[in-house]
């Protein structure tokens, strides 16, 4: 343990860890793995809920609905959540409990509550659990880190009886300005923004060993607008590139890669000359592995994605309908460059200072 690090504590991990999704697997183990790194005794609470799995395996089967997943697809889909199993059982996970009657492990110095959008109350699935808010938390400290309300925006507040709950955590960090606002507005209190956790312990989700692919972009995301399709395009054919859809079926890419597991993901992402995104994990995996990328906000990933953009310099990567090819040629060619390396290094310096006083 290295000076000013909290003196280790057994630490319960409470965030979405058995999504089909390559950012909410990478950052809970990463931030299991980057407590533990730390001198903790950190395990993610392992909640199970056969409602909650049915919803999460029908939509890793159907990505894009209410577009019908086509029928080729299906078993690269079922490889893929395979995969994701796998990769569940190698976490440092704590014994099961039910989500709906939890019963979390006796002894416990800390919770921390995220990252991930455990707030959010649009969450098609997850939306207004009460142990993510701290109901049934029996733990020395209740902390916050990295938590997101998503979708939810700050001008819709968070109703009084969300809010006691909220009250209730020793030490609170989000990880966007949305989330932020809405904490502030609710207790009174503005709390620290922090680096996600796949930023925040970078290392641990880098892949350097990766062969370098300056012919192969990475494209990850769905449901792409048509005008940010045709740009892409423009500037692959320019340039001799391949499209490589990761995760998903794009049919304008030019490879569909479909069963990537995890420990794929992160190898194509440190391998890639560019990420084309319209996810808040793509932004984050090009900044890990320092990589050119682009992006276009979503509804329901705009918060975020323009939060963190904003926040380490890297506004220049959003485009939008107006944007002419040149823009979106200068984000996919240009170098991260050292402004965005060295506002990461200070959110690393202040996600790390939290992390110490949060748990101390």
């Amino acid at each position: 343990m290295t000076g000013g690090e909290a003196a280790p504590r057994r630490i319960g991990v409470l965030t979405f860890h058995r999504c089909i999704n390559y950012g909410s697997y990478w950052q809970a183990r990463c931030l299991a793995e980057g407590l533990r790194r730390r001198g903790h005794e950190a395990v993610l609470l392992d909640h199970r809920s056969r409602r909650i799995d049915r919803a999460e395996w029908r939509c890793a089967l159907q990505p894009v609905l209410p577009t019908p997943t086509q029928p080729e697809d299906v078993p690269l889909y079922v490889e893929k959540t395979r995969k994701f199993f796998e990769a569940f059982e190698s976490l440092p996970l704590s014994e099961a409990f039910d989500l709906e009657a939890p019963r979390l492990p006796a002894g416990l110095d800390a919770v921390v509550v995220g990252s991930d959008e455990v707030w959010n109350f649009r969450h098609p699935w997850y939306a207004a659990r009460p142990l993510f808010f701290g109901d049934g938390l029996e733990a020395g400290r209740l902390v916050a880190y990295a938590a997101s309300f998503g979708n939810h925006d700050a001008a819709d507040g968070v109703h009084p009886d969300w809010a006691r709950r909220l009250a209730a955590f020793s030490a609170i960090a989000v990880r966007d300005d949305n989330s932020r606002r809405l904490v502030e507005a609710s207790l009174g209190s503005k709390p620290e923004v922090v680096l996600d956790p796949c930023l925040q312990f970078s290392d641990l989700s880098h892949r350097p060993e990766a062969e370098p692919r300056p012919d192969r972009a990475i494209v990850y995301g769905h449901s792409f607008a048509g005008w940010f399709k045709a740009a892409i395009r423009r500037w692959a054919e320019a340039r001799g590139v391949r499209l490589v859809s990761l995760g998903y079926h794009n049919d304008w890419a030019d490879e569909q890669w479909i069963t990537a597991g995890p420990e794929d993901f992160t190898r194509a992402m440190a391998s890639a000359r560019a990420v084309i995104t319209n996810f808040f994990h793509g932004c984050v995996f090009a900044l890990v592995n320092a990589r050119p990328f682009v992006s276009a906000l979503t509804d329901y990933r705009l918060n975020k994605v323009r939060d963190l953009t904003s926040r380490v310099g890297a506004e220049r990567r959003l485009v939008n309908p107006d944007s002419p090819d040149w823009a979106v040629a200068a984000a996919l060619d240009e170098p991260l460059g050292p402004r965005v390396e060295d506002r990461l290094d200070q959110l690393r310096r202040r996600s790390e200072a939290y992390l110490d006083l949060a748990l101390a």
